[in-house]
């Protein structure tokens, strides 16, 4: 397993792909750069960086809540390549190219979940409660104690009180 955040093969890949988006973009005329680009350019970013916060949580949860955040921006990211292809801002081989990488991508973060939920699996105590051994109450004291917990007259009030607002 890696011990540094940038030896994490999953996030040079994503890094990768978010360089080269970001290159491919910025040579789009301003409308389709405002429209579409910046959308793609988010989604690839937003990929790697929630690897990247991912790795630094230390709940198990957490951890997988990124992975899951950085998985629904690769979808995101495939659909605006589709959005590029369809208004001819991309060829079909370059975005096939670069779906093929985010496929790769998504594989590699259902296997970095896997990993994450087997961890966790194992780092779970065994069984599933928790048992304390039972407690001794001594009540002598109480019983002998001349001031009740209610006097009469809170009592009543109780009474009367639970009377009127039923009616």
């Amino acid at each position: 397993m890696a011990t540094e955040l940038e030896d994490l093969k999953i996030l040079q890949n994503a890094e990768g792909i978010a360089d080269a988006v970001w290159k491919r973009v910025v040579q789009w005329e301003e409308f389709a750069k405002d429209v579409v680009g910046k959308q793609m350019a988010r989604a690839t970013d937003s990929i790697g960086a929630n690897i990247a916060e991912s790795y630094g949580r230390f709940n198990y949860g957490e951890k997988l809540q990124f992975l899951y955040y950085s998985r629904g921006s690769l979808f995101e990211a495939k659909y605006w390549l589709n959005r590029a292809l369809a208004r001819d801002l991309m060829k079909a081989d370059e975005v096939k190219a670069y779906a093929t990488r985010l496929s790769d991508v998504a594989r590699q973060l259902n296997t970095f979940a896997s990993s994450l939920k087997a961890q966790r699996k194992e780092a779970k105590p065994q069984g599933k409660s928790i048992r304390e051994p039972s407690a001794e109450y001594v009540i002598d004291e109480w019983l002998d104690n001349p001031d009740p917990l209610f006097t009469d007259l809170e009592l009543d009030w109780l009474e009367t009180s639970a009377t009127v607002s039923s009616l």
